[in-house]
């Protein structure tokens, strides 16, 4: 008997050390995605978007394709050197996660808005904003 409740115990901490509920997917996190903002690198900020994402500049808005996207994130990068990023507020809501902060950048500070929905388990970043802070 004492053989069966150590087996039994095993068993339950071998689950509960390993169970990740399905919203954790990948281990893909919205901080991730911030990381890759903070350093203005548009290569890596591309890893984490989704086949389409809506992209929307001060000049301009459109829904892009993966490789798209990472083009004109690229040069608005170019344009406008960052400098840093400052979470203002993050959330989820059944699975999909935001964040709205301000990016600082050589020529002046925008609000950003970053969307990210749950796809084939894992997060992607559907949606990003940068609208002029002033």
């Amino acid at each position: 008997m004492k053989r069966f409740w150590w087996l039994a115990s095993l068993v339950c901490a071998l689950f509960f050390t390993s169970y990740k509920p399905a919203a954790y997917g990948t281990g893909v996190e919205i901080e991730d995605v911030v990381g890759a903002l903070k350093s203005g690198n548009a290569n890596q900020l591309s890893r984490y978007f989704d086949t389409r994402v809506d992209i929307t500049l001060p000049e301009k808005s459109d829904n892009y394709s993966r490789a798209q996207a990472e083009m004109i994130i690229r040069d608005f990068f170019s344009n406008n050197s960052v400098q840093n990023f400052e979470i203002k507020y993050k959330g989820d809501n059944n699975g999909s996660r935001f964040c709205i902060g301000t990016l600082r950048t050589r020529n002046g500070d925008y609000r950003t808005r970053l969307y990210m929905k749950q796809r084939d388990n894992r997060q992607v970043l559907q949606e990003i904003a940068f609208q002029n802070a002033d």
